[in-house]
């Protein structure tokens, strides 16, 4: 049997290859994002697979799928669930007529994230199993069981990843695809259409189907029991698995795969068979509050974390009894804080901002970092789209004579995820305040993915690219220009004009991401030390390949790209190329 490396979220995708899956959906986000790209890369001969606007419209795309009786898989990132709640709770009462499968790649320790949520809790409130892989085997295997059980059970199913299974690499055993049978949509009024008089009928049909899933759980193959030393019980899933088993090889282990229904049986005769009972998960009590349900009462997060991700060491702590290493940064260590990229056309625009000391509203995505010095240019930082409408709170707030100096800043796939909806708002409420759309032309903190503002789907095909100025316009925005970000007269021209206009501005930066335009990098700038003031002026633009040495501004070579905002803000015109350097000289 062919065996091969993959990471967590590449196995995923192979297990949707081999389950037969048919229309995979997401929206980018880490840790998730490469599920989709793996299978884009692939398995697009097999596989339907699309970036689709939102994380909402991802999991509705595969809904529909499953209507017509085709196989679907629908990953995002934990947040991203929160988007698409509304239709998997809905899809919980339609259930599932081809298999279909929601993936959630939660990310404890926030390592790119703005919230710890804990994604179990949706499976238990929507009533849906959840399964939890421990390696990149497991969740290839999951994919293939939930597609199984989703339709044996007439459910979705949630697949609930962390960070550390998304990106860590394991050896995985390969399969060959089982296909589906013919996609063909059959209409169900009573199922699909969830009226009340529908939906209360369902209610009872989701209520039975509960109780014959934790029946299912009971004989659940990934459900399983490794007894050693009855000493030390340990009740545990996913990636903490992987560290109970080397912390504490001797204790006796109950491995759940299926984490929602626990199986009670097997969990009470695992308890009565050691002599102290652990369960060991992170973040959130979920496995031990369905455990106390069942009237037992291990040592769980009385020593076990509530917060960040677990480790090794954690682990071993918390076995012993001792405090929790939560590590801490030394006190002589380097602040390295992320930067804007060399180039980044988003810098020019921050830097404007600061200066006019405008509140600024900001949003999810690589501008995120304009809000650290010394760009120090923005003031808040929700969720997808709520720049935009915490923009306009603040000007309801404040008042209309205080409008025009709000501004929201928000990226382009963001602008199209979730800000479309906040600028019709802006317009239908009579507001007056600001917003930049930020277009770099791609999806850029998640790894440069495509969206509909590119003119370019996942599986590579030509498409319509969406004109931020008509939308804008059609929307009511009373004031709407495009400006180029690495020109720093227009771009403070464009700012003055738009800020001073009545009415909602709708004013669009656009320039590609600069790693993606690698082939059209400049000769890089140099510093004519002997011209240079120390001014610092340059420097607060946050550009990493801009320094100071004895008290004189410097550009690392190496990391320029040769925009030239740098030379335009300088006061002394000591910043230029070395062929403007040598014409000068000739003169």
């Amino acid at each position: 049997m062919d065996k091969e490396l993959l990471s967590g979220n590449e196995a995923i995708a192979r297990g949707a290859y081999e389950a037969g899956v048919q229309v995979a959906t997401a929206y980018p986000g880490t840790p998730s994002t490469e599920i989709l790209e793996a299978i884009g890369k692939r398995y697009k001969g097999d596989i339907y697979c699309e970036w689709s606007v939102n994380e909402k419209v991802a999991v509705e795309v595969a809904m529909g799928a499953s209507f017509a009786g085709a196989r679907a898989l629908s990953a995002m990132k934990h947040v991203g669930l929160n988007v698409a709640a509304d239709p998997v709770f809905s899809l919980s009462y339609i259930g599932a007529t081809g298999g279909i499968i929601i993936v959630t790649a939660d990310d404890p320790y926030m390592h790119s994230s703005q919230n710890e949520q804990d994604n179990r809790n949706y499976g238990r409130h929507a009533y849906i199993p959840v399964l939890e892989p421990s390696d990149s085997q497991e969740c290839k295997d999951y994919v293939v069981w939930g597609i199984k059980i989703s339709e044996e059970f007439d459910t979705p199913v949630l697949l609930r990843l962390t960070t550390r299974i998304s990106h860590s690499k394991s050896i995985v055993e390969l399969g060959e695809r089982v296909e589906s049978p013919k996609p063909d949509y059959v209409k169900e009024l009573s199922r699909r259409v969830i009226l009340p008089a529908f939906a209360r009928k369902l209610r009872l049909k989701v209520i039975k189907r509960l109780k014959k899933l934790a029946e299912f759980a009971e004989i659940f193959p990934e459900n399983r029991v490794e007894m050693n030393d009855t000493k030390i019980g340990i009740i545990t899933s996913g990636i903490s698995y992987n560290y109970v088993k080397e912390v504490a090889p001797e204790a006796s282990v109950l491995k759940l795969g299926m984490v929602y229904p626990v199986p009670p049986y097997m969990i009470k005769k695992f308890a009565e068979s050691v002599d102290d009972l652990y369960v060991v998960e992170e973040l959130d009590p979920f496995i031990e509050t369905e455990v106390n349900r069942l009237g037992i009462f291990p040592k769980g997060k009385s020593y076990v974390p509530l917060y960040y991700e677990l480790n090794p060491e954690r682990v071993e702590c918390a076995l012993k009894g001792e405090p929790d290493p939560v590590p801490e940064m030394p006190e002589d260590a380097p602040l390295r804080p992320p930067v804007l990229c060399p180039g980044c056309p988003h810098a020019n625009v921050f830097y404007h901002l600061h200066r006019m000391k405008m509140i600024v509203t900001g949003d999810i995505g690589c501008y995120t970092l304009g809000a650290l010095p010394p760009l120090n240019a923005m003031d808040t930082c929700v969720c997808m789209g709520a720049s935009v409408t915490n923009a306009i709170g603040i000007e309801k707030a404040l008042g209309r004579e205080n409008a025009k100096k709000i501004v929201a800043v928000i990226g382009d796939s963001t602008f199209i995820h979730s800000g479309i909806t906040g600028l019709i708002d802006a317009v239908y409420n009579k507001g007056h305040s600001n917003i930049i759309i930020l277009d770099n032309r791609t999806t850029a903190m998640t790894g440069h993915q495509p969206h509909p503002g590119t003119g370019k789907t996942l599986m590579g095909d030509e498409t319509f690219e969406l004109n931020y100025e008509e939308l804008a316009k059609a929307c009511g925005a009373t004031y709407v220009k495009t400006f180029d970000p690495y020109d720093v007269e227009e771009t403070a021209e464009t700012l003055k004009e738009a800020f001073e206009h009545e009415g909602v501005s709708v004013i669009v930066s656009k320039r590609e991401c600069a790693l993606l335009a690698r082939d059209r990098w400049k000769e890089a700038m140099w510093v004519d030390v002997e011209m240079c003031n120390g001014c610092r002026i340059c420097l607060q633009l946050g550009c990493p390949a801009l320094g100071i040495v004895d008290k004189k501004a410097v550009i690392d070579e190496v990391l320029c790209i040769g925009c030239g905002v740098c030379s335009q803000l300088c006061p002394e015109d000591a910043i230029k190329t070395h062929k403007e350097a040598s014409a000068k000289e000739v003169k």
